[in-house]
């Protein structure tokens, strides 16, 4: 019996006409009512009605193909036909033009089709998805409204999905498979919201919020489901005479659509995939009739894993017996990390507790918390800005009173005093049963120590010799290890079971109203003592220059202390000690003092070899005089008109003393040459 395609396409067009009727009801009650969740299912039905829009066209060109092959096939029993409608092969392929039409669409128009689907799901998913987590403050009406239109559409869709996966059953009818399987999860979604809506007339809107969410990664999902097998269908493998599951029919929710065959879908899904039939082997088979003992064992296999209990390398595990941790009277059920064994739950219960992890908590103020990573934002401990989301005043004492006590004043202070405390757990069972909230009770037991402490220790000084004890100085190293000790002692006789490990003091502050006034008084302290140190610099560095090093001079400065005490004395003997002792030390100091004895030496040497040097020379002088009178005093003069006329041209004339010569010498220096004293500068006619 040959199945006719125009009941499919009738199905089809009634499915279309009534997707878009249920589009337009739910977009617009959403709308109306301010449910978001309702305007998003209509975008999900839009979807379905053009897959319904494709089915309707694919139907009705297979309408057209099998009313032309039956035209075909009664031309060919007529015995008056002429014989061109007897003709075969590729002259009777020409008469097939709905045939022709229908592969043409099958092959290139319901692909690209579908890859129009999946952008169009994707692209609303996305769109959907980034109105959801912007912010709105829109106001919901009516939900029961909502409910019963949601209740009757998701009937008629469950309905026409019954229907239309019945009828794909058959193989001519196997397309409709696609619009049944989107029919049967807009009638669950919109089935699940109504529930959501009525619950929603009680101020119940979680559900519906959760749904809202559902939609458009349902939307999602198909898309990129649909963008998937487009690419597997390129290199699916076509064998002839069997049916292309087309690339929006989709196998997710095929296998929802039909769940009796969930392993028949796999293996369709497989065969279509890779072209052999699995549903056919003996594995699939013995699969098959083996699923339920399958399921079993796997539920069992469940359960005893909660005999296995994994504890990681920083934690610990007590493992409760009937909601008793104790293994005897003086032993508890406690695991270290690595693997171990215990009953099965409920009647063994492990809990596991991170005890080598170090924790924290804020003592005095609330933690800024970066929203993106939800851990504390680090940041600079200024006096004059607020440091965390919260900060606590401490109250403290003050150690000015009488004068300088303003009346009707209180001799207090406040402070800020933000103290992180990092401890561990060192006994995991008098951390979990000794009381029911333990983190709270170290908090209050941090807050208690730390307000004791600051009561008694000192906040400001009047002088920079007690600096290294104040709170808000040097002292915070003291007061730590002070503060520490008094936690961890009262932890103890707590009996909380945990070991302090760090305490910070780095953000004790004053308030940031009168954070300038205290930076006031520290900027004066730190002028004065940077006052102190220049001068105390300068006079390394003048006594270094002086004698090389501020011992030398101190030595020095000694010695002469004890020569004038001496002179005072009137003691010869102990001057002259003292003498030679100050002669030596100056001898051997260094810098300006052993440069200017230095110089002295050299002046006084120069002199005297210049005054010896000069008498040896007049010596010598004198006895070239006697030799030779005049010779010398001539070689005197010339001596003297050489360096005197050193930068002097001269010109030396010789003459005879028996003859009269006139000499005239022009001594005029010209700067400019004669017109006929210019030669070099004839014509030539060389080139």
């Amino acid at each position: 019996m040959t199945l006719s395609s125009k009941r499919a396409e009738y199905v089809a067009l009634a499915s279309l006409i009534l997707s878009v009727l249920f589009f337009g009801i739910a977009f617009f009650v959403g709308r109306w009512s301010g449910f978001s969740p309702v305007s998003a299912v209509s975008w999900l039905i839009l979807s379905a009605a053009l897959i319904w829009l494709v089915l309707v066209i694919q139907f009705h060109q297979r309408a057209l193909a099998e009313q032309e092959k039956l035209d075909m096939s009664q031309l060919a029993k007529d015995q008056d036909a002429p014989t061109i409608f007897q003709a075969k092969g590729e002259r009777a392929a020409m008469f097939t033009v709905a045939q022709r039409r229908l592969e043409i669409l099958e092959k290139w128009f319901i692909p690209i089709f579908s890859a129009a689907i999946a952008v169009y799901q994707i692209a609303v998913g996305l769109h959907l998805l980034n109105a959801l987590l912007a912010p709105t403050d829109q106001q919901t009406k009516q939900p029961l409204i909502c409910a019963i239109c949601m209740t009757a559409i998701a009937f008629v869709s469950f309905l026409i999905s019954r229907y239309a996966t019945g009828m794909s059953v058959q193989l001519q009818w196997k397309p409709l498979r696609a619009g049944g399987s989107i029919f049967l999860a807009i009638a669950i979604l919109c089935f699940t919201l109504a529930v959501s809506l009525a619950l929603a007339q009680f101020k119940i809107l979680a559900v519906v919020n959760v749904i809202g969410f559902l939609i458009p990664i349902l939307l999602l999902v198909l898309g990129l489901e649909t963008a998937l097998n487009i690419v597997l269908d390129i290199y699916r493998p076509r064998l002839k005479d069997q049916y292309s599951r087309t690339a929006f029919d989709s196998r997710l929710l095929g296998i929802i659509n039909e769940p009796g065959g969930i392993f028949r879908t796999l293996a369709s899904t497989i065969d279509y995939q890779f072209g052999f039939k699995v549903s056919q082997t003996w594995f699939y088979k013995l699969l098959e009739k083996a699923i339920a003992p399958l399921v079993l064992f796997a539920a069992v296999t469940l359960y005893l894993l909660s005999c296995i209990v994994v504890v990681a390398p920083n934690e610990q595990a007590i493992i409760e017996h009937f909601g008793n941790p104790m293994k005897d009277a003086d032993s508890v059920r406690i695991v270290g990390s690595g693997l171990a064994l215990k009953r099965p739950w409920p009647i063994d219960i492990a809990y596991k507790y991170p005890t080598k992890k170090i924790m924290e908590i804020s003592i005095g103020f609330v933690p800024k918390l970066d929203p993106r990573t939800g851990e504390p934002e680090p940041g600079p401990l200024l006096w004059g800005e607020a440091h965390h989301e919260q900060e606590h005043l401490l109250l403290v004492a003050s150690e000015q009173a009488g004068e300088k006590l303003t009346a009707g004043a209180v001799p207090v202070s406040l402070l800020i005093a933000a103290v992180p405390v990092q401890y561990r757990i060192k006994d995991l069972y008098s951390f979990i049963y000794n009381h029911s909230e333990p983190e709270k009770l170290l908090e209050s037991i941090c807050y208690r120590e730390l307000t004791r402490f600051a009561a008694s220790a000192k906040v400001e000084v009047d002088n920079s010799t007690d600096m290294d004890k104040s709170l808000l100085g040097a002292g915070r190293a003291e007061a730590k290890h002070t503060l520490t000790e008094n936690i961890q002692a009262a932890a103890d006789n707590a009996g909380l079971g945990v070991e302090i490990v760090f305490l910070g003091l780095q953000g004790i502050h004053p308030p940031p109203e009168v954070a300038p006034d205290y930076q006031k008084v520290v900027g004066a302290v730190q002028k004065k003592q940077a006052a102190i140190l220049n001068a105390h610099a300068k006079r390394n560095r003048d006594l270094t220059t002086l004698a090389g090093s501020v011992a030398a001079v101190d030595r020095l400065y000694a010695l002469a202390t004890e020569y004038q005490a001496a002179k005072k004395q009137n003691n010869s003997q102990k001057i002259r000690e003292l003498g030679n002792e100050l002669d030596l030390a100056f001898t051997q100091s260094k810098g300006d003092i052993f440069k200017i004895l230095r110089q002295a030496q050299s002046y006084a040497f120069e002199k005297a070899t210049l005054a010896q040097a000069t008498g040896r020379r007049f010596d010598d002088q004198l006895k070239a005089y006697t030799a030779a009178k005049e010779v010398y005093k001539r070689e005197q003069r010339l001596v003297v008109l050489e360096e005197a006329l050193e930068n002097i041209r001269k010109y030396v004339i010789v003459g005879d003393p028996n003859h009269y010569q006139i000499f005239e010498i022009d001594l005029q220096e010209k700067l400019t040459p004669s017109l006929y004293d210019l030669t070099g500068y004839e014509e030539t006619n060389e080139k």
